[in-house]
């Protein structure tokens, strides 16, 4: 015999709360719309795609709203069903169209949506439980208006959603009642929902961020869109009788296929100037930079700042011996300006008097705390194999630090982490992930501890505080003179410099097949404290052809007092970033440029690590230089001053020049630096 039960409708705004992660999750888009810069960024041969092919997946969190109980004219339950929820399948392809550069376009997905899902178990007159699992699936098709506020690769996107049945089953089981014991189970019944809406018609509102996973350099481009939905319960009601609807998040990844327009790249004017003369080519530009020669050797007073993290070998949770570790007796004698007494047994062989001082982190770090009872410190350790691996690295630095600095254990928190709080491997990431990963297997040193950051700073995140070292600069990079050959690797298959000063004489260098080469003046100069050259650039073509650029340029040997001693500071970068990290902001506004002396040169040099695209690499550290100034610049304005001179270089990740090796994730993490010589007048 049927029963019927009344059912009160329930608020069609009790799924509110349900749909909080939608805001986390535009949220992240946002933000990644914000940060992200993609490593394949390149001087594009080809346009962006207007029109796109791909497919779309995902996953839809069905939120079920509403009642059921007359599930077909064979059965209508004891009890009604009241809300429920369920993930189901979304699959579709996809078309595209969006000129490169608009705000507007428009999407079309077609394909399989499924809205199956559980409702919350009920209890039946007889107190037995019952369950109802459906099957609800439809064809959709979901036409959208996009728009890119920013013209950018971030994108929110609206419009209609057009949904056929596919699958209107449904399982409903009821269970024993608990309290009778030997009670044979009701056989499971299947079936279909009658009453059944064969057509749909609601609405969706949605955001994603188009990341390019291949280089403009090709015609064919490949782009991956994480996306995150909102399918609201308006026009979603399964029955046409009853109260059940659906409310529905979507989240998911489209793969997109589309082909760019060849560019027709512009001939570009290279201007003749005293320290930077070029020749202009209607298919290849020559270029040579010679700046001044700084003396070969400087005394420097170098401000080095001191990275808090300590990078573990993968597979061991031990301290690598590559870090300087004391015995009880040595402890004693340690002194943070007398580290060449304690050189670490592994150098890398690069700016050996720096990686002394970052090899005794931990003993620093215990000699501070030492003589500072009352600092406390926070030990985070990141592992991929997760935060139980990870908070036994930090365990491992918490026992050096106790049994040999003697430090008492209360004073040393421990977690562990999957990931860093600043992780180098960032969402997207396909390329060198070894040496990613490699960074973040790491137990970063945190603390509030005013006595043991950096100048200024406060928190957690705050850097400890450098260590001042004093050393002889050999050969300083920004005394090299640069020699460029725009897009080398398009328009030439090597190339070669013929260099003959005014005496006749010539000097070889090269083959070269990179776009930027660079190397010390005096390796030309010689003796010589001046002298004008002319340098040819003798490049062969792909085809077969030879094509030769000239550039005249004067070159000088500076030699001032051997008694000057200059300034060094340094700021360090987090993976990718552009930015100066917010904490060093103040630190050269009220430490760095107080000590500027008037009339003073300031050469900032930038620099990156091997991760990437050697050509994107050289754009960020200029763009890192050039942040690191114009803080340094406004600094110097709000004082009043005008009389220092700046001179600002990127070398990219150049490895003839940069500051350390790219052996170890702690020289690759210093190599994301920009340096800041400090020169008096």
């Amino acid at each position: 015999m049927k029963t019927k039960t009344n059912i009160n409708k329930s608020s069609r705004m009790s799924w509110f709360p349900d749909i909080l992660p939608v805001k986390s999750l535009i949220l992240f888009i946002l933000i990644l719309a914000g940060t992200f810069t993609t490593l394949f960024a390149q001087d594009a041969q080809f346009t962006k795609p207007s029109w796109w092919f791909g497919a779309a997946g995902g996953a839809n969190l069905n939120f079920y709203r509403g009642s059921t109980q007359e599930l077909n004219s064979d059965l209508t339950v004891p009890t009604a069903f009241h809300d429920g929820f369920g993930a189901g399948l979304y699959l579709a392809p996809l078309i595209e169209y969006h000129a490169p550069g608009t705000m507007l376009g428009i999407m079309l997905q077609a394909g399989f949506d499924s809205r199956e899902g559980e409702f919350k178990q009920v209890t039946t007159p007889c107190n037995c439980p019952a369950d109802l699992n459906t099957e609800l699936s439809y064809f959709t098709i979901e036409p959208s208006i996009r728009f890119a506020p920013f013209k950018s690769d971030f994108y929110l996107y609206a419009g209609p959603r057009m949904a056929f049945i596919l699958d209107q089953s449904f399982t409903y089981k009821q269970k024993p009642n608990p309290d009778v014991p030997n009670q044979v189970a009701s056989p499971k019944v299947n079936g279909d929902f009658s009453n059944v809406n064969k057509t749909q018609i609601s609405m969706q509102i949605g955001a994603g961020y188009d990341i390019p996973i291949s280089s403009q350099n090709h015609q064919t481009q490949f782009v991956l869109s994480p996306f995150v939905s909102f399918q609201p319960y308006f026009g979603q009601t399964p029955r046409s009788i009853e109260t059940w609807n659906i409310t529905t998040l979507r989240v998911g990844a489209a793969f997109k296929i589309g082909r760019g327009s060849k560019i027709s790249t512009p001939v570009k004017d290279v201007v003749s100037m005293p320290a930077k003369e070029g020749v202009k080519d209607a298919e290849v530009h020559f270029s040579v930079n010679a700046p001044k020669n700084i003396p070969v050797d400087r005394k420097v007073r170098e401000t080095f700042p001191l990275r808090n993290y300590v990078f573990f070998n993968l597979g061991s949770t031990e301290i690598p011996d590559r870090y300087e570790l004391l015995t009880k007796d040595q402890v004693k004698d340690f002194k943070e300006d007398q580290l060449e007494a304690f050189k670490p047994k592994k150098l890398s062989g690069r700016s050996d008097r720096q990686m002394i001082v970052y090899y005794n982190v931990l003993n620093i770090l215990g000699d501070r705390m030492g003589k500072n009872p009352s600092t406390t410190i926070n030990l985070v350790g990141s592992s991929e194999k997760g935060p139980d691996d990870g908070k036994i690295m930090a365990e491992s630095i918490r026992q050096y630090l106790v049994s040999v600095f003697g430090i008492n254990a209360s004073r040393i928190s421990t977690e562990g982490r999957d990931k860093p709080k600043i992780p180098s491997e960032q969402p997207g990431s396909t390329k060198q992930l070894d040496l990613l990963r490699e960074g973040d297997r790491r137990v970063s040193i945190e603390s509030s501890s005013p006595s043991l950051l950096m100048e200024f700073q406060s928190g957690p995140s705050a850097p400890l505080k450098p260590v001042e070292i004093i050393s002889l600069q050999d050969a300083p990079l920004d005394s090299y003179i640069s020699f460029n050959v725009e897009s080398a690797n398009e328009t030439v298959s090597s190339w070669t410099l013929e260099i003959r000063d005014d005496k006749g004489e010539v000097q070889y260098f090269g083959p070269y097949k990179k776009e930027h080469v660079s190397f010390p003046g005096k390796l030309i100069l010689g003796t010589r404290p001046e002298g004008d050259y002319k340098v040819t650039m003798i490049g062969n073509t792909k085809s077969g052809k030879t094509v030769r650029k000239e550039a005249n340029v004067h070159m000088v040997l500076w030699t001032p007092p051997k008694n000057e001693e200059g300034m060094r500071f340094s700021v360090i970068f987090e993976f990718n970033e552009s930015k100066t990290i917010t904490i060093y902001e103040k630190y050269l506004t009220d430490v760095v440029v107080p000590k500027i002396p008037k009339g003073a040169l300031v050469i900032i040099h930038g620099y990156t690590d091997i991760i990437g695209d050697e050509d994107y690499n050289l754009k960020l550290s200029v763009a890192r230089a050039n942040d690191v100034k114009d803080i340094i610049a406004n600094g110097l304005t709000k004082a009043g001053r005008t009389d220092v001179k700046f001179d600002v270089y990127g070398f990219g990740e150049d490895v003839n020049l940069s500051p350390f090796n790219n052996t170890f994730p702690e020289e690759r993490f210093y190599n994301r630096t920009v340096i800041i010589d400090i020169i008096p007048q």
